[in-house]
């Protein structure tokens, strides 16, 4: 199939999602963040300053048992404590540790050198105008939100 055939576009996202991801990944390593995976970021990011496991699972479009193995894994990792919410003492509370949060800063990091390399090979304006596309097709929502995604 042609590059320009419309049918390779879920096919050249992911490919450039994938070696975006692989590339941080790789740099999280060197940073002594092994085995960090693109669902812990997604779910850091999900849990933001903090939330129940309730909204996670809301933020993230799972099920509440899939949102309790996440966060069970954030944890083991050392990126979120769960604690006691002071509102609900049935509810745990999932906050960023600060391993967490310098976790997340890496990432940000690289997701932003990688991106200057795109620039560097095929032109900020071509960058630009994907990242104009991309947002003018996910229906309003915040670059975080997954829950659409189940």
């Amino acid at each position: 199939m042609p590059v320009t055939d419309d049918a390779v576009m879920p096919f050249l996202l992911i490919s450039a999602f994938r070696r975006l991801v692989d590339a941080v990944h790789a740099d999280l390593a060197n940073e002594g963040f092994p085995g960090v995976r693109a669902t812990h970021g997604f779910a850091m990011q999900a849990v933001g300053e903090g939330c129940s496991g309730v909204e996670l699972a809301a933020r993230l479009g799972v099920s509440k048992q899939a949102a309790a193995k996440q966060a069970a894994a954030l944890e083991d990792l050392g990126f979120i404590t769960r604690g006691p919410s002071p509102t609900d003492r049935r509810e745990r509370l999932l906050t960023p540790t600060p391993r967490g949060r310098e976790m997340l800063r890496l990432s940000a990091d690289g997701f932003r050198r990688e991106v200057a390399a795109w620039r560097g090979r095929v032109g900020d304006g071509a960058v630009d105008a994907t990242l104009r596309a991309l947002a003018g097709v996910a229906d309003g929502r915040s670059a975080v939100d997954l829950s659409f995604w189940s």
